[in-house]
């Protein structure tokens, strides 16, 4: 991550990471599944819950993106009928200064546009 002082250029692996990084975290879901996940494994209604506004189609299509993409991973236990639990990888704990930047970011976009 930068520091403060230092600047990000505009060059095409630049552009490229951060299309990159836009393509695997976009849409509203990823990041708040991430972030459900952070307290342990869950189950699929979990994390239903704890995602408001979330469809189960949804659920089901970002749950598969992210283990597409290395930061879910499923385990199925052989059980009747079968349980499915959801955790997050080690390489997806590398987002959390990510998602900090953008939580702070986020709480001084809103009292900006609310002219606090």
């Amino acid at each position: 991550m930068p520091k403060n002082n230092e600047h990000i250029q505009c060059d095409a692996i630049t552009l490229r990471a951060i299309r990159d990084a836009m393509d695997t975290l976009n849409g509203s879901w990823k990041l708040q599944i991430l972030l459900s996940l952070k307290g342990g494994a869950k189950r699929f209604r979990q994390i239903a819950r704890e995602v408001e506004g979330i469809s189960d189609k949804m659920l089901s299509k970002e749950l598969k993106d992210l283990e597409a993409n290395l930061l879910v991973e499923r385990t199925v236990f052989d059980t009747f009928p079968p349980t499915v639990e959801y955790k997050i990888t080690e390489h997806a704990n590398t987002l959390q200064e990510v998602m900090l930047s953008l939580k702070n970011w986020g709480i001084l976009h809103r009292k900006k546009i609310a002219g606090s």
